[in-house]
């Protein structure tokens, strides 16, 4: 039971001892990796202002469909005057 302990506690230290906190070149990748804080900035002003417009484009298609809306005529008939034109010719 000793041994089996032992080679446990062994073994872990082992897998442990793999695990080094100062891995410089991987914190050196991540940051070559990383776009500049001014490129994220950029990018980010970029996209508000692609909403922006895609925003103000809906507002102008709707204002358009309601100005359509308002300026079309009614062309249906009222049941009311079509049953008194029916009516008159008795």
């Amino acid at each position: 039971m000793k041994r089996l302990a032992f080679v446990i506690v062994g073994m872990s230290a082992l897998a442990l001892a793999g695990c080094n906190k100062s891995n410089q070149d991987a914190v050196q990748n991540a940051e070559i990796n990383q776009p500049a804080a001014d490129q994220l900035n950029e990018l980010a002003n970029q996209a508000s202002m692609e909403a922006a417009n895609a925003q103000a484009s809906a507002e102008n298609a709707q204002a358009a469909a309601n100005e359509a809306n308002a300026v079309a005529t009614d062309n249906t008939a009222n049941p009311r005057e079509a049953d008194e034109q029916n009516v008159s010719g008795m």
